[in-house]
């Protein structure tokens, strides 16, 4: 498998002189082709910070982030535009759908800002659909269909551009845990079946079971890392569980 996400000694510092904060503390890993792989950590421990530097909405104070060996630290402007349209796909908790556009319309652009010709989109659409099994809700509003719905229709918009990674952001957060199994066996069959590289942040050990690979972070620092390898999803569940113990609690709320 070839190296997708290479991060190395990546730090990250907010405030001034008088007051500076450490948020990412040396972190390095690398995420292959086709992995799913899980971030834990309490809140303030650094996961959002180190997935925003990683998705350029923030940037590193130091280090070095490449996604297909292309170093997204140097990206500016047009370049950095182009490398986020083209190359990552985002899963947010709140959704982010445009509530004037159907679910039809929501997926398709992000295909039709990259000018895709209509007939070609109009066939991926359909077909994303059918994957996330959305295809009866295409004409209806966001406000129309549920909250499950939502983040299916969030996932076939993401998926939808053959992006090289896809980040999602605590995707189960606004999910009751009926459409939350069905949003991760979603991303089960996007890993799988389609081979989508996913990263995924999430405090929920029940969702970050669903994983290949779960990186802990604590204090700014990757803690320890967990493989789920053959075993079955109850028993990576167990070992999730383990390390949340052997952290003293900060991720209570994981359980």
């Amino acid at each position: 498998m070839s190296v997708i996400l290479s991060v190395s000694n990546i730090e990250k510092y907010y405030g001034s002189k008088g007051s500076v904060t450490k948020a990412i503390d040396n972190i390095s890993f690398q995420v292959e082709s086709g992995e799913f792989v899980g971030i834990m950590g309490a809140s303030g421990s650094g996961k959002t910070t180190l997935l925003n530097c990683i998705s350029t909405i923030d940037r590193v104070t130091s280090g070095e982030i490449r996604v297909g060996g292309k170093d997204i630290t140097k990206l500016r402007g047009s370049a950095l535009n182009k490398f986020r349209r083209e190359e990552l796909g985002f899963v947010f908790q709140d959704f982010h759908l445009l509530d004037t556009l159907t679910v039809y319309e929501n997926i398709a652009l992000a295909l039709s800002i990259r000018r895709v010709a209509p007939g070609k989109i109009e066939k991926r659409v359909r077909e994303a659909a059918a994957r996330l099994g959305i295809s009866g809700i295409l004409n209806k509003y966001p406000y129309q269909i549920s909250g499950g719905e939502k983040q299916r229709t969030a996932s076939a918009r993401a998926m939808i551009g053959d992006p090289k990674l896809i980040l999602a952001d605590e995707p189960t957060g606004a999910l009751d845990s009926r459409a939350s199994r069905m949003l991760l066996k979603c991303f089960e069959e996007m890993n799988g079946k389609l081979g989508a590289t996913i990263l995924m942040v999430t405090h929920d050990a029940f969702t970050a079971s669903y994983a290949s690979r779960i990186l802990f972070i604590k204090d700014g620092g990757i803690f320890t890392e967990i493989c789920r390898g053959e075993e079955d999803r109850k028993s990576f569940f167990g070992q999730i569980i383990d390390v949340v113990t052997l952290l003293g609690g900060d991720l209570n709320d994981a359980v």
